[in-house]
């Protein structure tokens, strides 16, 4: 079997908004066909049109070469020898970010097509099958531009996944800073207003994580603030520094109490041993298609494993990347949760309509997918809506 055609698909939903900080209003769905007439698909979580561009473009000198060009005629089967090639054969174009996180789709649709081959859903292959189930955590999205239109968009989610049987929530408090929604610009005061008031709305017993998206600069201004939250018993305070700083990441590690989850914009393990080994970061959290594909995703948790560090993978995108998540977390116990947004929390259109997941949320858990490969079906027809190829 050989690899006959790969195609790039830049989706942007029809009434996606640049000024609003949310991923999911675009994708990036590659596509690999064989010469047996199967097809992988995979996704990441970049600028459409860059990661495109990241596989498509021509290549120039032995250093910079061409992704699309090295995978014609390669075995589709064997994927660590793909990975390395292409990661090695494009370095100058891209050893980490955008070239690495268009690598990660390509890596995604090539363990889709293994799946295939075997006829078993994707989690078989990737390890031995855990003893524990698979709980997801919802994401709570704000509306609004006043802290009481937050807030109560917030409390009003919290209490659908509360009502839906979530046993996890993780809510964004991100009033202020550099990805502030909506231009907000209110005081830390009002952060922890929000905090506390996520906290009542669903009770003692549901996990609670909040994510303020890189909003202070340095260790001694996060913990003023963050540890008047030390009280609302958090399951990690995700991203609150600037990845780059990981000396702030350390101080800030040994004064707080609630574990610091970051890693959503890293690629390659050898990143992630930066962040965990300088960085003493508490929970790991790998974005399957930004960090290098399953491939590499898998590598981060065995980082974990070794450390006996928790991992809780990042995932913002449509049904494709969410079904490669689940489908890591069903054999590595230390996934302790995934992110999962069933449509009644969703938003995006990319994000209710690109993929169907083989997928089914039951008492607070994720059940086994059993379709053959991911186990995802895409809506072609959405593929043609949103498409600007």
């Amino acid at each position: 079997m050989k690899i006959s055609d790969i195609k790039c698909h830049v989706l942007v939903a029809d009434d996606f908004d640049p000024g609003l900080t949310s991923s999911a209003q675009d994708s990036l769905l590659v596509v690999i066909s064989t010469d047996e007439g199967l097809r992988g698909f995979g996704e990441s979580d970049l600028n459409p049109y860059i990661g495109r561009a990241c596989i498509e473009a021509p290549g120039t000198h032995t250093m910079g070469l061409s992704m699309r060009e090295l995978l014609i005629g390669m075995d589709p089967l064997d994927i660590e020898t793909v990975w390395h090639r292409l990661y090695t054969m494009t370095a100058m174009n891209g050893r980490r970010g955008a070239g690495v996180h268009a690598l990660g789709a390509v890596d995604m649709a090539l363990w889709d097509i293994r799946a295939k081959v075997a006829g078993e859903p994707l989690w078989k292959l990737l390890g031995t099958p855990r003893q524990t189930p698979v709980v997801p955590y919802a994401s709570l999205q704000p509306a609004g531009k006043t802290f009481e239109t937050y807030r109560d968009a917030i409390c009003k989610d919290a209490e659908k996944a509360k009502d839906l049987g979530f046993r996890a929530v993780k809510a964004e408090c991100t009033m202020a800073g550099p990805y502030a929604h909506d231009g907000m610009n209110e005081s830390y005061d009002r952060h922890t207003e929000l905090v506390a008031a996520v906290r009542k709305t669903i009770g003692p017993d549901i996990v609670l994580m909040i994510d303020v998206q890189y909003l202070w600069r340095d260790a001694d201004t996060a913990y003023s603030v963050a540890r008047d939250w030390e009280e609302f018993d958090l399951y990690f305070l995700e991203t609150p520094i600037w990845p780059d700083f990981l000396d702030e990441h350390a101080k800030l590690a040994d004064l707080l109490s609630i574990p610091i989850a970051s890693g959503e914009w890293l690629s390659t393990r050898w990143e992630f041993i930066e962040l965990i080994e300088r960085g003493k970061i508490g929970v790991i959290q790998p974005d399957i298609g930004r960090v290098g594909g399953l491939s590499e995703a898998r590598a981060v948790c065995e980082l974990a494993a070794e450390r006996q560090l928790p991992v809780v993978p990042h995932c913002w995108k449509t049904g494709v990347s969410i079904s490669a998540t689940a489908h890591l977390a069903f054999t590595r116990p230390e996934i302790q949760y995934i992110e999962y947004l069933p449509p009644q929390l969703c938003v995006e259109k990319l994000r209710r309509e690109l993929a169907k997941e083989d997928l089914q949320f039951v008492d607070g858990e994720i059940v086994p997918p059993t379709r053959p490969g991911l186990g995802i079906e895409i809506n072609w027809d959405a593929v043609a809506r949103y498409s600007e190829n």
